[in-house]
């Protein structure tokens, strides 16, 4: 049997998951009449709520005599590690990017690790039915964008001599001819998928794999059945394996020494459409699915002999931001699910570090909390959210930058080249916003007329030198600031010299000064102190954070009052009253907004804000810049 092992590389929201989602249905993995969900391999809750891939998932398709597997990745950065990890169970890649917005910095990160590999890559341009690009002409420029970014990138000259097939994914066509895609779009022509997957099989080379040497396979992702138990997940690099036969994993265990493991394989599963499918054997190039040990690890080396050497571990790129997970210590603990204990948490951070290579685990001086590495804001509030879900109850603190020593001795922090893409009559208070972050402006350039909700309007496309310190937090502002219509993506370049103090946010805090119900009336009182984050009959304890204040500077308020009832009554003293607003505080905006003295109580019915010291008698009201 031919195979292939392809992966769809792009940033979020270029047409990844759709466009496999047609591969699936024309290469007839699913019956007439059977009933398919929309995005059929976002696969998690979460997935599906937000529109976006989290983790990478394995599919394949059959053209002819060739079996195709296909391995659909994230498009965000902060998933960049789900990307890196797979890359090495493919031999080549088809990179995605929107007609319109064109290559992003995700574009520029998946891109980079997959020539790095020696993939062969096919250039795949989606959404050419965008009202943007009526004319082609800016199909052309993201073309010549494209390219661009391949000479840049490296790429050798079989890599940047890659070929171009221009698509609709969520119509379900593509063509290889720039000509045909007014006629297709009109519907004036009728086309499929096929013109990719011919290229697929022609292009992508088949799976390069050593004879001798006996079993080797390196596991790239982890499974569960709970028939089973753990699986593992990877490309069968050399030999073959078989059910009950007798191989050794070489790991690592907890102190990094390395271990050599002997179990039987109990289960063997191959992909057929979206199913594991139960075999008796698999061939070196295939992807394969094996059950037999609970202690697979991502990395991990399985052999049919000890004398056969492991493979390198895969390296992914080192975490940007920490977090320290506590146990709940809040007043209302265990009210909304299950008051955790230190070891309990401790457990199921492990198994996330475990799950993911891009998170780490570390101890800290605090018995009952403990430090987690990661990449951005998004990982740790996807993160924070399934553990939410499973019912646990715990705090969070704000993410914070990890800082390292260069030669000299000088502080450095990690720097992320940021890119904007946003209505031009925006682009003044946006870059003013970014340079009071510490950011430098090192790109404008016009990105063309786009059709967006307020009309025809030009576009920009602007790159800032910006510390991740000050990209907590701007997310909300940005997309406040430019109405919804901006794009907003960033990319980690490497180390530079602290920047110095940088204050975090400008307002402070409004914060409750004892335990009760929140009432209207005190809340109307206190509506023009700043902006409120509960609503009326709360459930509120001292110490909890309730709004934000107008001024820079914490308040402590009582919003529990209630409104002293009389017989005496005056005409239109009682007059109507409502508050100006409530800003609904997801778990994303909280930690965007919390500060260095804050937590927040994450429980299964409720995401709380609160200061680390509750008593307000021993705590200042005045707020410091981040040092």
């Amino acid at each position: 049997m031919n195979l292939r092992n392809v992966c769809i590389i792009a940033h979020v929201d270029h047409g990844k998951t759709t466009l496999v989602d047609h591969l699936l249905r024309q290469s007839g993995t699913f019956s007439e009449r059977e009933q398919v969900a929309e995005r059929v391999m976002d696969s998690m809750d979460l997935e599906r709520e937000r529109g976006i891939t989290i983790q990478a998932k394995n599919c394949s398709i059959r053209s002819g005599d060739t079996k195709i597997n296909i391995v659909d990745t994230p498009g965000h950065s902060d998933f960049g590690g789900e990307v890196e990890r797979i890359l090495g169970m493919v031999d080549g890649a088809v990179l995605l990017v929107d007609a319109a917005e064109g290559p992003l910095p995700q574009t520029r990160f998946v891109l980079q690790k997959s020539l790095a590999k020696g993939h062969r890559v096919i250039l795949c341009i989606n959404k050419v039915d965008r009202p943007e690009c009526v004319g082609g002409e800016r199909i052309k420029e993201v073309v010549n964008h494209a390219f661009d970014l391949f000479i840049d990138l490296g790429a050798n000259e079989l890599q940047a001599d890659f070929p171009i097939v221009y698509a609709c994914a969520r119509q379900g066509w593509c063509t290889t001819n720039f000509d045909d895609i007014p006629d297709l779009i009109s519907g004036a022509k009728k086309s499929s998928l096929q013109p990719l997957i011919d290229l697929i099989t022609t292009v992508i080379p088949e799976p390069e794999v050593r004879d001798e040497g006996g079993l080797q396979m390196m596991v790239s992702n982890l499974g569960w059945s709970d028939f089973v138990g753990r699986l593992a997940i990877g490309k069968i690099t050399s030999g073959q394996i078989s059910t009950n036969q007798k191989i050794t994993r070489k790991g690592i265990n907890s102190s990094g020494q390395p271990i050599n493991e002997p179990f039987s394989v109990v289960k063997l599963f191959s992909y057929r459409g979206l199913q594991q499918v139960e075999t008796n054997q698999i061939q070196a190039g295939d992807i394969g699915v094996i059950a037999g040990s609970d202690l697979f690890d991502i990395g991990d080396t399985l052999v049919s002999q000890d004398s056969v050497p492991a493979l390198p571990r895969i390296e992914v790129e080192k975490p940007t931001l920490a977090m320290i997970f506590s146990v709940n210590t809040s007043p209302f603990s265990g009210r909304d699910g299950e008051a955790v204990q230190s070891r309990k948490l401790r457990e199921r951070l492990l198994v996330e570090a475990r799950m993911n290579v891009a998170i780490r685990f570390l101890e800290t001086e605090v018995p009952d909390q403990f430090r987690i590495l990661g990449r951005g804001e998004l990982q740790f509030a996807i993160m924070i959210e399934q553990m939410r879900r499973e019912g646990m109850e715990f705090m969070v603190g704000r993410p914070l930058v990890i800082t390292s020593t260069n030669e000299a001795g000088l502080k450095t922090e990690p720097l992320e080249r940021a890119t904007l893409d946003l209505p031009e009559a925006y682009s003044g208070d946006v870059t003013r916003m970014f340079q009071e972050r510490k950011g430098i402006l090192v790109s404008y350039e016009t990105s063309g007329t786009h059709t967006g909700p307020s009309g025809t309007q030009n576009r920009v496309r602007l790159e800032f030198d910006i510390p991740t310190r000050g990209l907590l937090g701007m997310r909300t502002k940005y997309m406040t600031a430019t109405r919804g219509e901006g794009l907003f993506s960033s990319r980690l370049i490497g180390y530079a010299d602290w920047k110095g103090e940088m204050l975090h946010r400008s307002n402070g805090a409004l914060i409750s000064d004892r335990e009760g119900l929140s009432t209207e009336y005190a809340l109307l009182n206190l509506d023009d102190r700043g902006v409120m984050f509960v609503r009326p009959g709360a459930h509120l304890y001292e110490g909890m954070v309730i709004g934000e204040n107008n001024r820079e500077n914490d308040l402590n308020i009582n919003a529990c009052r209630e409104k002293k009832l009389t017989n005496v009554r005056a005409a239109g003293s009682d007059h109507y009253e409502s508050l100006k607003g409530i800003r609904e505080m997801t778990l994303e905006r909280c930690i965007e907004w919390i500060d260095d003295d804050e937590w927040i109580e994450v429980t299964p019915k409720n995401i709380r804000l609160r200061k680390k010291v509750l008593a307000s008698n021993q705590r200042s009201i005045v707020r410091r810049t981040d040092s």
